[in-house]
């Protein structure tokens, strides 16, 4: 049977984490600064994504936003402020060499468990980055997507310019980085940017009904199957096929496996424990 407990708790009033029925959510909750990534939101969405992998009875992560904005990007008033006065960018003054690999996109990018972005609002910057590294995208109607980077003078440097390419093809993704375009909702969605557009207040209602259609599966086998698409990204078929067959040995041993085809022979739904 589903965990239907529910828990909330606030890592501080700009970034909240709940759980329940193996669901976790993840929202940035800065509305009035339209969620703009500040130095201590960098740090706890690094710690709540690595809280909900880490937590067994967590099968799906759900991302999301509070306002009329997703995440507009990283906070310009700290990204602006002089090193050495508590901005983003301390510390990275004269550094040499970066070590990227407790900062978000990294984290979010290496995590077990499938990932859904509810974007409830306007993507832009290091916010459409962020959501693009998630596996799966469902947006508002009135949501936008916008690719500014090359309007700030920078570059899409968490991931864009990676996912990117392979989501949409080289000549797409090169327009769109180029000119810094936005794209509405039904853009995205022609695109193939996002999975779903649904109206603004339906969101939260299809991300959970996403969610607890996947977290209904052998965990074990979801989680297997985002590590091979990951894997595949970079791999000949060959070697993909080998590491396949690697990840398959163990799962047909499963006590999910035995589960699930018992539960396909008695025509009834399975109960995975992810054993």
């Amino acid at each position: 049977m589903a965990d239907t407990t529910t828990t909330e708790s606030t890592a501080s009033a700009e970034t909240l984490y709940a759980t329940g029925d193996h669901v976790a959510t993840i929202t940035l909750n800065r509305p009035d600064r339209m969620n703009t990534i500040s130095g201590p939101m960098l740090r706890e969405l690094t710690e709540r994504l690595l809280e909900a992998d880490r937590d067994p009875d967590v099968r799906v992560i759900i991302l999301t936003g509070v306002g009329r904005a997703f995440c507009a990007g990283l906070d310009l008033s700290e990204a602006t402020r002089p090193a050495g006065s508590g901005g983003i960018s301390t510390g990275a003054a004269g550094a040499t060499n970066l070590d990227l690999r407790d900062t978000p996109p990294t984290v979010l990018f290496n995590l077990g468990k499938p990932t859904i972005c509810a974007l409830n609002g306007s993507a832009a910057g290091y916010g459409m980055d962020t959501a693009l590294g998630c596996d799966i995208r469902i947006m508002a109607e009135s949501a936008k997507m916008a690719a500014a980077f090359t309007k700030r003078g920078i570059l899409p440097e968490s991931g864009g310019t990676w996912f990117l390419p392979r989501l949409i093809g080289w000549s797409k993704a090169a327009e769109l980085i180029f000119t810094g375009r936005t794209l509405s909702a039904q853009q995205c969605l022609d695109m193939g940017l996002v999975s779903q557009v649904v109206p603004d207040a339906e969101l939260a209602g299809a991300a959970r009904a996403l969610a607890l259609e996947i977290a209904a599966n052998a965990p074990l086998a979801v989680q297997a199957s985002k590590r091979m698409m990951r894997m595949g990204l970079s791999e000949t078929f060959g070697d993909h096929v080998h590491h396949v067959f690697l990840q398959l040995l163990p799962l047909m041993r499963s006590q999910d496996a035995a589960e699930g085809m018992r539960a396909f022979m008695e025509k009834r739904p399975a109960n995975f424990t992810g054993r």
